[in-house]
């Protein structure tokens, strides 16, 4: 018996090779696509400079940014062989409901300015394929819409220290449908993103020659998002940043609108806590005795996230400090990260050190924003690949089975958190 390369053939069973099965399966465009990082190329070429950089970038001089994947680098994998890893499952439970991967997609906003209803494409295309994806609060879509037409029922929240706006906030979440509720915790203040001024961003949008020739150089954008938006949906607003409707994306009261987050405390917190009766997340999480003091007030889960290395530069990694968190909350809730996944192998390392699911977020955009709802799903497969060959090779059959025994931690002095 001999293996033809040429034909991806063992013997006389064939075996479909990456190359080949992206050219029977999947869309031209998409075929160059091999892996999440390639999708960031497409968006760069596809987006105006400031709605590329505002989505890129990270704060300051973006050290957390790139320590989220230097930390992932730091722990390698220890296979094992013989193992009989024959029907394979990657499928996770997350609040008494069965996902078909372990990892979903993490809220973003202006979703809707670098992709075309971006917020409902993601929403669609995660359900879809089994998971799901997190409605950011600083989205351009009413979240009635995202929860009616994409299927979401994950809601993140910036919520202000001020009773009267969270309640009207919780009580308008629950009215649409959304089960879980995300209120975002690292966020006093916003995070200093020098890129933005770099590239030409700011919130409210400053029409400018700048931003204007940036819009005539990218046709596919300004035909196919930006004009679109405006026939069919007409100004964008903040939709989802109150009870009521927010201001238009170029409005000047946007600051005022945000209100005291700065006053924001554990009190409001248990406040949320009692008027929301499904699932309660809070997102933003890095220290142990925050984790404790979630478990305190009745916090189903907590994300623990560096917010992408978008607010303090400098913040820890989230794998770094993950199992120590996971040993201090010892199963009392759901333990979940973002900040830093690119790979089948973070989605592992990350769930062998004791996450339940994780969130990744840029490729996901970047996939919206070039090849629309089919690009996020390709995301999808692509990443949902790559767990799957990670789980064989690494002599695993069911992911609820992937455990620390898995990995071996270089340059870690001692045992994060």
């Amino acid at each position: 018996m001999t293996d033809n390369p040429s034909t991806g053939r063992i013997g006389t069973t064939p075996v479909l090779t990456t190359t080949t099965r992206l050219t029977r399966s999947v869309p031209r465009a998409l075929r160059p696509m091999l892996a999440l990082d390639d999708f960031e190329a497409a968006a760069r070429r596809h987006l105006p400079r400031p709605i590329f950089g505002y989505v890129s970038g990270a704060c300051e001089t973006c050290a957390s940014f790139r320590d989220n994947r230097d930390a992932f680098g730091a722990l390698n994998l220890v296979p094992r062989v013989l193992q009989n890893v024959g029907n394979r499952s990657q499928s996770v439970t997350l609040f008494g409901k069965t996902l078909a991967h372990p990892f979903g997609i993490a809220p973003m906003g202006l979703s809707a300015l670098a992709a075309h209803d971006g917020d409902v494409v993601l929403s669609q295309a995660a359900n879809a394929a089994g998971t799901f994806a997190i409605l950011s609060a600083t989205s351009l879509t009413p979240l009635e819409r995202v929860a009616q037409e994409g299927g979401s029922r994950w809601f993140q929240a910036y919520l202000p220290g001020e009773p009267e706006r969270i309640d009207a906030m919780v009580d308008r979440v629950a009215a649409a449908g959304f089960e879980t509720f995300v209120l975002t915790v690292d966020v006093p203040v916003a995070g200093n993103r020098e890129n933005n001024v770099r590239n030409g961003f700011d919130a409210p949008l400053q029409p400018s020659a700048r931003l204007a020739w940036q819009g005539v150089t990218r046709p596919r954008w300004l035909l196919g998002t930006a004009l679109r938006t405006l026939r069919h949906r007409g100004m964008p607003h903040f939709e989802n940043m109150d009870a009521f409707r927010g201001p238009p994306i170029v409005s000047r009261n946007l600051v005022r609108a945000i209100g005291k987050r700065d006053q924001l405390s554990w009190d409001h917190v248990a406040r949320i806590r009692a008027r929301w009766k499904g699932n309660l997340v809070l997102k933003g999480i890095l220290s142990v005795e925050d984790a404790v003091t979630a478990c305190d007030h009745g916090i189903d889960g907590i994300i623990v996230s560096n917010h992408g290395g978008r607010q303090l530069d400098g913040a820890v990694a989230p794998i770094r400090v993950l199992p120590g968190i996971a040993r201090a909350v010892d199963g009392r809730l759901a333990v979940m990260l973002d900040s830093g996944v690119r790979r089948g192998t973070d989605v592992i390392r990350a769930l062998a050190l004791g996450a339940k699911f994780v969130f990744v977020g840029r490729p996901f955009l970047f996939a919206a924003a070039a090849f629309g709802e089919a690009g996020v799903r390709h995301a999808i497969t692509l990443l949902s690949d790559e767990v799957d060959r990670d789980l064989a090779m690494l002599g695993i059959r069911d992911i609820a089975d992937v455990s620390g025994a898995c990995l071996h931690r270089v340059n870690w002095d001692q045992q994060p958190g």
